[in-house]
């Protein structure tokens, strides 16, 4: 597994768990979750921005899945597809620096992995929805 997916893999895991038990202390609780990895603590850099960067934009991130998610609660969609939602709509409305569509793909492989069969479907639905109303190129990054 490359770095970057494994960084991936560790922030939504961050999600899911902060969906659960939101944390009275942010950074403790992201230092205690990165504490007993098998990398040191530095390599999981890139998974606390997208971390810090959903969180901080969480009211704007679940706005537009809750305006994609048409004839579906909110509150009924599972955690663990929320939080690979939170990460990939976070990565395609903020982070210029990944192509939208490598969003959409890590985020299906993560519903593949971690959820149920359906939720790839349910997914990539909304995320391609809400690609086509970005201006900005899809398969490459801006820098």
């Amino acid at each position: 597994m490359s770095m970057r997916r494994e960084n991936r893999t560790a922030a939504m895991q961050f999600l899911y768990q902060w969906s659960i038990n939101k944390p009275e202390h942010l950074n403790r609780d992201i230092d205690l979750f990165f504490k007993d990895r098998e990398k040191p603590r530095e390599a999981y850099q890139f998974a606390e921005e997208l971390i810090r960067g959903a969180l901080e934009h969480l009211e704007e991130v679940d706005k537009t899945i809750q305006k994609y998610s048409q004839n579906w609660n909110f509150d009924r969609v599972a955690r663990i597809d929320l939080a690979i939602l939170r990460l990939a709509i976070y990565e395609m409305a903020f982070r210029r620096d990944i192509p939208p569509i490598v969003s959409i793909n890590e985020a299906i492989d993560l519903s593949k992995r971690f959820s149920n069969p359906d939720a790839k479907r349910f997914i990539n639905g909304i995320l391609d929805q809400y690609k086509l109303t970005l201006n900005r190129p899809l398969r490459q990054a801006e820098v």
